[in-house]
């Protein structure tokens, strides 16, 4: 995204609970758990909140069975309320006492039992620095229209979006956002949360927020000069968009039920009887929030169980790894971008220097992994400091950046949640370079083709090359990765 220098800003709001490695000690209903029953096991974090929690406190947990038809039985066995279900992972979202929830993990068939945790959006030049202008201006896809990620949608799991914004109209007059749903949700634990078709309102606005439009900005901004002259677009200025609100404030539940519906739908966002050519198959999911603090993989969460799912649908997720820093002493990366599956990206935040440089620095905000376990580690760099994308001037985070651009229609923000959209424009620009390509095929083209950048730590011996604690395999080359996924 082209921009000229501006004042920067870092807003590294990520979770207000981290994951808590507490074990779960001997539940209070103890004497209701039939004797010789196997417990299953218990996310850290919830058994936390049921270690603190009062008996007549009801909460709300993900449910996990060997199907969903299992979790449902186990729930109406202990009296638990059954509000939702997620049927293609076997997850059954429920209300209850804390002692039901400590007696629903010894029915036949539950494998997991998960919290409600809250998340926070991961906020803090770009189209140069990553070569996807050259990209686009030298490359074709495989349907013959430059390089810009026509054909392909990607879902971003955000705050919301104002479809009418002039970043995201089409030269017809029509919006770069083709499906613009508001998960509407249960006001203070999000226990529940069902899809409604916003059409063309403002979802970013009925969450009062103002990231999400952000975020939709750096993903596909069409070409728009600003008034000061400044020529300014996405990382994917062709591509279309598929907006799924879960509000400023999030719990778990809300953005696994958007996931989920991703999951259900990414074939024909639009219905089966809206053209492709119309409303592209969604092939990335953007998603900028998390826990603070990083925490520990979880590979029993309804998030990794979905997303593993999309992978094998086809469709790869991008995470943002996270505003917490870091000296690579300890590992503070964003949990579900852990996910060792192929096709799965965390993605960490580069500073161009406000020149376009590809010899930047990490940022400090963007979070390190732990030196020494690779697991730990980000994928890949993005363009993630001082970037100018859509805002509100009447929202609240577009008045963080201190630019008042256009009368409030833009602002400069930083922060992962900046440098993620990065990397899932540039994923529709590669499903666009070869429609058959894997998840899998599409990480390996952007690790093994990363320009190694030199800042922070060394780089050290990974897969699909050499990676790095703080910016993983580093910054994103457009160019390489496009002719190495065809």
């Amino acid at each position: 995204m082209h921009t000229v220098k501006r004042t920067r800003a870092v807003v590294a709001t990520v979770a207000t609970a981290a994951l808590a490695a507490v074990a779960l000690a001997t539940p209070a209903s103890a004497g209701l758990l039939p004797s010789g029953n196997t417990l299953a096991p218990v996310q850290p974090w919830l058994a936390s909140q049921l270690s603190v929690l009062k008996a007549a406190t009801p909460t709300t947990v993900l449910v996990h069975g060997t199907d969903t038809a299992a979790a449902t039985k186990a729930v109406q066995a202990v009296g638990l309320r059954k509000v939702t279900s997620f049927d293609k992972v076997g997850v059954v979202v429920a209300t209850g006492l804390p002692a039901q929830v400590q007696l629903v993990r010894s029915q036949p068939g539950v494998t997991y039992v998960e919290g409600n945790q809250p998340i926070e959006m991961l906020l803090s030049t770009s189209n140069k620095a990553t070569r996807g202008d050259e990209a686009r201006n030298t490359l074709t896809g495989a349907n013959g229209t430059a390089l810009d990620g026509k054909g392909v949608s990607v879902a971003v799991i955000d705050s919301g979006v104002d479809p009418t914004h002039p970043f995201l109209q089409n030269a017809d007059g029509t919006s770069a956002v083709v499906k613009n749903l508001k998960m509407l949700c249960e006001p203070l634990t999000e226990s529940t949360c069902a899809p409604v078709d916003a059409g063309s309102l403002n979802t970013d606005l009925l969450s009062v927020g103002g990231h999400g439009m952000h975020v939709n900005g750096i993903v596909a901004g069409r070409d728009i000069t600003l008034p000061d002259g400044t020529k300014m677009h996405g990382a994917a200025p062709g591509a279309s968009l598929v907006s799924i609100s879960t509000g400023a404030v999030l719990f778990i539940i809300g953005a696994d039920a958007a996931l989920n519906w991703v999951l259900e739908n990414h074939a024909a966002p639009c219905g089966a009887g809206v053209p492709a050519s119309t409303c592209p198959p969604i092939k990335v999911t953007s998603n900028s929030y998390g826990p603070t603090g990083g925490g520990a993989f979880d590979p029993n969460s309804a998030t990794v169980k979905i997303q593993r799912e999309l992978v094998k649908e086809g469709v790869v997720s991008v995470w943002a790894n996270g505003n917490d820093g870091g000296d690579g002493s300890e590992d503070l990366s964003n949990p579900p971008g852990k996910d060792p599956t192929p096709g799965i990206l965390s993605v960490a935040s580069f500073y161009d220097q406000d020149t376009g440089t590809r010899d930047g620095t990490v940022s400090d905000f963007s979070s390190r992994g732990k030196a020494g376990d690779l697991s730990t580690y980000p994928d890949i760099s993005a363009p993630g400091e001082s970037i100018t994308s859509s805002c509100r001037i009447y929202l609240p985070i577009c008045t963080t950046g201190g630019d008042v651009i256009d009368g409030g229609n833009y602002n400069t923000i930083s922060g992962t949640s900046m440098a993620t959209p990065h990397i899932s424009g540039i994923v529709a620009q590669l499903f666009q370079a070869n429609p058959s390509a894997t998840p899998a095929q599409v990480e390996a083209a952007l690790e093994s083709t990363a320009y190694k950048y030199t800042d922070g730590a060394a780089y050290e011996a990974g897969t699909n090359g050499t990676t790095s604690f703080d910016k993983g395999h580093g910054l994103v080359d457009v160019v390489a990765a496009a002719n190495a996924v065809r």
